[in-house]
């Protein structure tokens, strides 16, 4: 159980990270999101993004759906934390 619970916390630590880089890539426009490996970043984490743009949508050209995103996968993170510690070993 344990090595499930550390598996999952290490993928939203990595799903944390592709989404910090493809949040820090949207400040370049000339970058083509159709071209590799921009397309891949998109299609990995555009998904997700999606769920919170539903939610909050595009402020005044500023996207907020990140901050919510984040929120939540940090959220998961701490709760599997959490059991990771419960767990006796």
């Amino acid at each position: 159980m344990s090595l499930l619970i550390t598996t999952l916390i290490t993928f939203v630590t990595f799903y944390s990270y592709l989404l910090i880089i493809r949040v820090l890539l949207t400040w370049f426009p000339q970058i083509n999101w159709y071209n590799q490996p921009f397309a891949a970043l998109a299609q990995i984490t555009d998904p997700y993004l999606n769920l919170f743009r539903s939610i909050i949508p595009p402020l005044g050209g500023m996207d907020f759906s990140p901050i919510l995103a984040f929120l939540a996968l940090n959220l998961a993170g701490g709760f599997l934390n959490y059991f990771l510690r419960a767990i006796p070993y």
